[in-house]
């Protein structure tokens, strides 16, 4: 992965997500950190000098390249803050698959690279205003952590940039990955983009019952999959009964309920990037859409929050 870095950068729109790349890497993910930039020497907005390349690695479409945010106002005449060359960079990258993501300001990175045309993006909450009027062509969605459509994915403000790299390491590598990445950060877990700010992965992470959490890893990596309440269990070092006990005075559900919750938000996901509610609906584990039909209903009765229920078997 590449991150490319501009004169003014913010020191945790970069170290955030290099951060937690580099803490997947430490858990065995295949992450590999390197840094671009126009000059050799990148002053940051905090004062602090850093050293990059100038000379662009060969990509392949599996890499990642990120445009870290910088400090910058609306009245700022240059607010793309990249050369001719780096933003046909950036195009060819996404042009042959490749995945171009943003924080904060780094936005305007990209739609300087002609990358927000036509695309759903967002940027720092004061910067939106800005964005659309520079970008008319691209949609700005406010007040979301992050926006991905289609390999475009940007993000708001300095630390939603943890947000956006966490989200990536789920998608790539699953929810548990993600999970395993936020605790050793010691922040709770990846926040939602477009979706709830208090998404499963944040909602039912804010405990300290580590069994709790020892199940949550096995269900966040298999929701797709029957799980039996004694493997979920055994998993967790406790018995059935003292599983169900502590669960759902951590989370307010049982185990089944947990695992059917994430199979729905998975499959909302699903939905909204175009797949059925059949497709979507196999893919995270039910045999049909009748399931995540009457599930999808009693979520949205509930406003996403909800109480206890289920058995604690498997589905």
């Amino acid at each position: 992965m590449l991150f490319v870095l501009v004169p003014g950068v913010h020191l945790l729109d970069l170290a955030g997500p290099a951060q937690v790349f580099s803490t997947a890497a430490d858990l065995g993910l295949p992450y590999r950190a390197g840094y671009v930039a126009e000059q050799e020497d990148v002053p940051t907005a905090q004062g602090l000098t850093v050293r990059a390349g100038t000379v662009w690695p060969d990509l392949s479409p599996a890499d990642l390249v990120v445009v870290p945010g910088w400090r910058r106002r609306p009245a700022d005449p240059d607010p793309g803050r990249i050369g001719a060359g780096t933003a046909a960079r950036l195009r060819a990258h996404h042009a042959a698959g490749g995945t171009v993501a943003s924080v904060c300001a780094g936005a305007f990175a990209l739609g300087r690279a002609g990358l927000l045309d036509g695309r759903r993006c967002t940027t720092h909450h004061a910067l939106h205003a800005d964005l659309a009027r520079r970008h008319p062509a691209a949609r700005v969605v406010r007040d979301v952590l992050f926006v991905t459509d289609g390999r475009v994915v940007t993000s708001a403000g300095i630390a939603s940039g943890i947000d956006l790299a966490l989200h990536l390491v789920a998608v790539r590598h699953g929810p548990a990955a993600a999970a395993r990445a936020a605790r050793a950060m010691v922040v709770y877990a990846r926040r939602n983009g477009d979706q709830p700010q208090d998404g499963m992965m944040l909602r039912y992470r804010a405990h300290l019952a580590d069994a709790v959490h020892r199940a949550q890893d096995l269900i966040d990596a298999r929701f797709p999959e029957p799980l039996p309440l004694a493997a979920v269990a055994a998993a967790a070092g406790v018995s059935e009964r003292t599983l169900t006990r502590r669960f759902t005075a951590a989370t307010g559900r049982t185990p089944l309920r947990y695992q059917q919750e994430l199979r729905v938000e998975h499959a909302e996901a699903l939905i909204a990037q175009g797949a059925t509610a059949d497709a979507a609906a196999r893919a995270v584990g039910f045999g049909d859409a009748r399931m995540l039909r009457r599930l999808r209903a009693a979520r949205a009765e509930r406003g996403q929050g909800g109480g206890q229920g289920g058995t604690g078997t498997s589905p």
